[in-house]
């Protein structure tokens, strides 16, 4: 019954400790580019998209093939941040968590 408690008091204080960091990693913006900076692509660090850019002179030249091309690929990058940093501040929290393990 004493094992019990303990687990409980355990998952609850990691559940606290996993929205916070949800909601750190809201707070954590990264950056997608492609074509030189041309089209840049905001997510947040839980791999939300946030916003698109793209650079108005480059865009009256594009075409619509290479314009969605480049929005994934720059897309695709700043996902690949955001799971970097996700998994970053994932590492850091289990450190915190469970000291022997690092």
């Amino acid at each position: 019954m004493l094992g019990n408690m303990f687990n409980k008091k355990m998952m609850e204080k990691m559940q606290g400790q996993m929205e916070e960091i949800k909601e750190k990693l809201n707070n954590i913006s990264v950056t997608g580019e492609a074509e030189n900076g041309n089209i840049k692509v905001i997510a947040n660090g839980n791999r939300l998209l946030n916003s698109i850019e793209i650079n108005d002179d480059f865009y009256a030249t594009a075409n619509k093939e290479q314009l969605t091309d480049l929005i994934l690929t720059a897309a695709n990058r700043a996902l690949e941040q955001a799971e970097r940093v996700e998994k970053s501040e994932m590492s850091h929290a289990a450190m915190g968590m469970l000291p022997g393990l690092g």
